[in-house]
Protein backbone atom coordinates (compact mmCIF):
# COMPACT_ATOMS: atom_id res chain seq x y z
CA UNK A 1 0.00 0.00 0.00
CA UNK A 2 1.76 3.15 -1.21
CA UNK A 3 1.05 6.24 0.89
CA UNK A 4 1.77 9.69 -0.44
CA UNK A 5 3.99 12.20 1.30
CA UNK A 6 3.91 15.93 0.68
CA UNK A 7 7.35 17.22 -0.35
CA UNK A 8 6.08 20.82 -0.10
CA UNK A 9 4.81 20.57 3.50
CA UNK A 10 8.07 21.68 5.09
CA UNK A 11 7.85 18.79 7.59
CA UNK A 12 10.69 16.26 7.73
CA UNK A 13 9.78 12.97 6.07
CA UNK A 14 9.93 11.03 9.35
CA UNK A 15 7.40 13.45 10.87
CA UNK A 16 5.06 12.97 7.92
CA UNK A 17 5.30 9.19 8.30
CA UNK A 18 4.66 9.45 12.03
CA UNK A 19 1.65 11.72 11.35
CA UNK A 20 0.27 9.21 8.87
CA UNK A 21 0.65 6.29 11.29
CA UNK A 22 -0.79 8.37 14.13
CA UNK A 23 -3.84 9.18 12.02
CA UNK A 24 -4.33 5.48 11.31
CA UNK A 25 -4.28 4.80 15.06
CA UNK A 26 -6.61 7.66 15.96
CA UNK A 27 -9.10 6.75 13.21
CA UNK A 28 -9.22 3.11 14.29
CA UNK A 29 -7.67 1.83 11.10
CA UNK A 30 -5.04 0.43 13.45
CA UNK A 31 -6.64 -0.80 16.65
CA UNK A 32 -5.28 -1.55 20.10
CA UNK A 33 -2.87 -4.47 19.90
CA UNK A 34 -2.55 -4.28 16.11
CA UNK A 35 0.94 -4.63 14.72
CA UNK A 36 2.41 -1.87 12.61
CA UNK A 37 3.60 -3.02 9.21
CA UNK A 38 7.16 -4.30 9.21
CA UNK A 39 10.09 -1.96 8.68
CA UNK A 40 10.55 -3.22 5.11
CA UNK A 41 6.84 -2.77 4.39
CA UNK A 42 6.87 0.79 5.72
CA UNK A 43 9.92 1.57 3.59
CA UNK A 44 7.94 0.39 0.56
CA UNK A 45 4.74 2.16 1.69
CA UNK A 46 6.35 5.57 2.01
CA UNK A 47 9.34 5.27 -0.30
CA UNK A 48 11.56 6.31 2.58
CA UNK A 49 14.96 5.27 3.86
CA UNK A 50 15.23 2.72 6.64
CA UNK A 51 16.60 5.25 9.15
CA UNK A 52 13.73 7.63 8.35
CA UNK A 53 11.15 4.92 9.06
CA UNK A 54 12.92 4.07 12.30
CA UNK A 55 12.79 7.74 13.35
CA UNK A 56 9.05 7.83 12.67
CA UNK A 57 8.33 4.72 14.75
CA UNK A 58 10.64 5.97 17.51
CA UNK A 59 8.59 9.18 17.67
CA UNK A 60 5.37 7.19 18.14
CA UNK A 61 7.06 5.17 20.87
CA UNK A 62 8.12 8.37 22.62
CA UNK A 63 4.51 9.58 22.48
CA UNK A 64 3.34 6.33 24.09
CA UNK A 65 1.20 5.34 21.10
CA UNK A 66 3.11 2.17 20.26
CA UNK A 67 5.42 -0.26 22.00
CA UNK A 68 8.03 -2.62 20.61
CA UNK A 69 8.59 -6.31 21.24
CA UNK A 70 12.06 -7.57 20.42
CA UNK A 71 12.02 -9.72 17.31
CA UNK A 72 8.31 -9.11 16.66
CA UNK A 73 7.83 -5.46 15.78
CA UNK A 74 5.80 -2.48 17.00
CA UNK A 75 2.23 -2.68 18.29
CA UNK A 76 -0.50 -0.13 19.06
CA UNK A 77 -0.59 0.59 22.75
CA UNK A 78 -3.91 0.48 24.58
CA UNK A 79 -4.61 2.04 27.99
CA UNK A 80 -8.29 2.61 28.70
CA UNK A 81 -8.31 5.75 30.88
CA UNK A 82 -9.88 6.01 34.30
CA UNK A 83 -12.38 8.85 34.36
CA UNK A 84 -11.65 10.77 37.52
CA UNK A 85 -14.96 12.28 38.63
CA UNK A 86 -13.74 15.31 40.55
CA UNK A 87 -17.16 16.64 41.54
CA UNK A 88 -18.37 13.56 43.44
CA UNK A 89 -15.59 11.48 44.92
CA UNK A 90 -15.26 13.40 48.22
CA UNK A 91 -18.96 13.42 49.08
CA UNK A 92 -19.54 12.59 52.76
CA UNK A 93 -22.06 9.90 51.88
CA UNK A 94 -19.25 7.81 50.36
CA UNK A 95 -17.20 7.98 53.58
CA UNK A 96 -20.27 6.99 55.59
CA UNK A 97 -20.65 4.00 53.28
CA UNK A 98 -17.00 3.09 53.92
CA UNK A 99 -15.79 3.99 50.42
CA UNK A 100 -12.52 5.80 49.85
CA UNK A 101 -12.26 8.50 47.17
CA UNK A 102 -10.21 6.45 44.68
CA UNK A 103 -12.69 3.59 44.79
CA UNK A 104 -15.51 6.05 44.02
CA UNK A 105 -13.77 7.57 41.02
CA UNK A 106 -13.04 4.08 39.66
CA UNK A 107 -16.73 3.21 39.68
CA UNK A 108 -16.62 1.10 42.82
CA UNK A 109 -13.72 -1.06 41.70
CA UNK A 110 -11.22 -1.57 44.47
CA UNK A 111 -7.73 -0.51 43.44
CA UNK A 112 -4.71 -2.45 44.63
CA UNK A 113 -2.61 -0.37 47.00
CA UNK A 114 1.10 -0.68 47.58
CA UNK A 115 1.87 1.21 50.79
CA UNK A 116 5.39 2.53 50.36
CA UNK A 117 5.80 4.42 53.64
CA UNK A 118 3.78 5.42 56.69
CA UNK A 119 5.39 7.35 59.51
CA UNK A 120 6.37 10.70 61.00
CA UNK A 121 8.84 13.09 59.44
CA UNK A 122 9.83 16.75 59.56
CA UNK A 123 7.88 18.99 57.22
CA UNK A 124 9.84 20.29 54.25
CA UNK A 125 9.55 23.93 53.22
CA UNK A 126 6.89 22.99 50.64
CA UNK A 127 4.88 20.76 52.97
CA UNK A 128 5.06 23.34 55.76
CA UNK A 129 3.70 25.99 53.41
CA UNK A 130 0.80 23.76 52.38
CA UNK A 131 -0.11 22.83 55.96
CA UNK A 132 0.48 26.29 57.38
CA UNK A 133 3.07 25.12 59.91
CA UNK A 134 6.73 25.86 60.50
CA UNK A 135 9.40 24.07 58.50
CA UNK A 136 10.59 21.06 60.47
CA UNK A 137 7.27 20.55 62.28
CA UNK A 138 6.46 16.87 62.86
CA UNK A 139 3.90 15.57 60.35
CA UNK A 140 2.60 12.19 59.23
CA UNK A 141 3.61 11.11 55.73
CA UNK A 142 1.67 8.38 53.94
CA UNK A 143 3.06 7.33 50.54
CA UNK A 144 1.15 4.86 48.35
CA UNK A 145 1.17 3.50 44.82
CA UNK A 146 -2.17 2.54 43.28
CA UNK A 147 -2.82 -0.11 40.64
CA UNK A 148 -5.82 -0.89 38.43
CA UNK A 149 -5.96 -4.23 36.62
CA UNK A 150 -2.35 -4.80 37.68
CA UNK A 151 -1.13 -1.56 36.10
CA UNK A 152 0.33 1.31 38.17
CA UNK A 153 -1.90 4.39 37.92
CA UNK A 154 -0.74 6.95 40.43
CA UNK A 155 1.62 7.79 43.29
CA UNK A 156 0.02 9.58 46.23
CA UNK A 157 1.67 11.08 49.30
CA UNK A 158 -0.50 12.53 52.07
CA UNK A 159 0.67 14.82 54.85
CA UNK A 160 -1.32 15.29 58.07
CA UNK A 161 -0.38 17.33 61.15
CA UNK A 162 1.06 14.89 63.67
CA UNK A 163 -1.10 16.38 66.40
CA UNK A 164 -4.13 15.22 64.44
CA UNK A 165 -2.80 11.85 63.25
CA UNK A 166 -1.04 10.58 66.38
CA UNK A 167 -2.75 7.64 68.06
CA UNK A 168 -5.19 7.07 65.17
CA UNK A 169 -5.48 4.52 62.37
CA UNK A 170 -3.98 7.15 60.06
CA UNK A 171 -0.57 5.99 61.31
CA UNK A 172 -1.33 2.41 60.22
CA UNK A 173 -1.05 0.98 56.71
CA UNK A 174 -4.78 0.20 56.68
CA UNK A 175 -6.72 3.30 57.74
CA UNK A 176 -10.05 1.45 57.78
CA UNK A 177 -13.42 2.01 56.05
CA UNK A 178 -13.79 5.39 54.38
CA UNK A 179 -10.06 6.01 54.36
CA UNK A 180 -8.09 8.84 55.87
CA UNK A 181 -10.87 11.42 55.58
CA UNK A 182 -13.24 9.30 57.65
CA UNK A 183 -10.55 9.09 60.36
CA UNK A 184 -10.02 12.86 60.27
CA UNK A 185 -13.73 13.49 60.79
CA UNK A 186 -13.77 11.01 63.66
CA UNK A 187 -11.30 13.35 65.36
CA UNK A 188 -13.88 16.13 65.28
CA UNK A 189 -12.67 17.90 62.14
CA UNK A 190 -15.63 17.97 59.78
CA UNK A 191 -14.41 18.46 56.23
CA UNK A 192 -15.75 21.58 54.60
CA UNK A 193 -13.95 22.01 51.28
CA UNK A 194 -11.09 20.85 49.08
CA UNK A 195 -8.86 22.74 46.66
CA UNK A 196 -6.91 21.16 43.83
CA UNK A 197 -4.12 22.53 41.66
CA UNK A 198 -3.20 20.46 38.60
CA UNK A 199 0.00 20.92 36.61
CA UNK A 200 1.73 18.82 33.98
CA UNK A 201 5.40 17.99 33.63
CA UNK A 202 7.76 15.23 32.63
CA UNK A 203 8.30 12.56 35.30
CA UNK A 204 11.41 12.14 37.36
CA UNK A 205 13.33 8.90 36.68
CA UNK A 206 11.93 7.38 39.90
CA UNK A 207 8.36 8.32 38.94
CA UNK A 208 8.78 6.90 35.43
CA UNK A 209 9.99 3.59 36.87
CA UNK A 210 7.29 3.39 39.54
CA UNK A 211 4.51 4.08 37.02
CA UNK A 212 6.08 2.04 34.19
CA UNK A 213 5.73 5.03 31.86
CA UNK A 214 6.65 4.83 28.18
CA UNK A 215 9.47 7.16 27.20
CA UNK A 216 8.17 10.69 26.64
CA UNK A 217 4.95 10.29 28.64
CA UNK A 218 4.21 13.26 30.94
CA UNK A 219 2.48 13.13 34.31
CA UNK A 220 -0.13 15.23 36.04
CA UNK A 221 0.84 16.59 39.45
CA UNK A 222 -2.21 17.25 41.57
CA UNK A 223 -1.95 19.04 44.92
CA UNK A 224 -5.13 18.63 46.97
CA UNK A 225 -5.67 20.50 50.23
CA UNK A 226 -8.47 19.53 52.65
CA UNK A 227 -9.98 22.13 54.98
CA UNK A 228 -12.24 21.68 58.01
CA UNK A 229 -15.15 23.92 59.02
CA UNK A 230 -12.73 26.29 60.78
CA UNK A 231 -10.87 26.56 57.46
CA UNK A 232 -7.81 24.87 58.97
CA UNK A 233 -5.77 22.60 56.71
CA UNK A 234 -6.13 19.02 57.95
CA UNK A 235 -4.46 17.15 55.08
CA UNK A 236 -2.49 17.70 51.90
CA UNK A 237 -2.14 15.07 49.18
CA UNK A 238 0.58 15.31 46.53
CA UNK A 239 -0.41 12.97 43.69
CA UNK A 240 1.45 12.01 40.52
CA UNK A 241 -0.88 10.56 37.87
CA UNK A 242 0.13 8.80 34.67
CA UNK A 243 -1.33 11.16 32.04
CA UNK A 244 -2.07 8.38 29.55
CA UNK A 245 -4.27 6.55 32.07
CA UNK A 246 -6.59 9.29 33.31
CA UNK A 247 -9.28 11.63 32.12
CA UNK A 248 -9.72 14.48 34.62
CA UNK A 249 -13.46 15.15 34.55
CA UNK A 250 -14.95 18.20 36.31
CA UNK A 251 -18.54 19.34 36.67
CA UNK A 252 -18.93 22.99 37.67
CA UNK A 253 -22.12 24.77 38.77
CA UNK A 254 -23.36 27.63 36.61
CA UNK A 255 -25.03 29.62 39.41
Amino acid sequence: MVRRLDPSSGLPVYRQIADSLRQQIESGELGVGDQLRSENQLIADYGAARQTVRQAVALLKAEGLVYAERGRGAFVRGRPPVERLAFDRFARRHRKDGEAALSVEMGGRLPTVDVVHVGPEKASVEVARWLGVRTGTKVLRRSRRYFAAGEPMELATSYVPWTLASGTAMTQEDTGPGGIYARIEEQGHELRRFTEDVTARMPTPDEARALALPTGTPVFRLIRIAYDTDDDVVEVCDTILASDRYVLSYELPAD
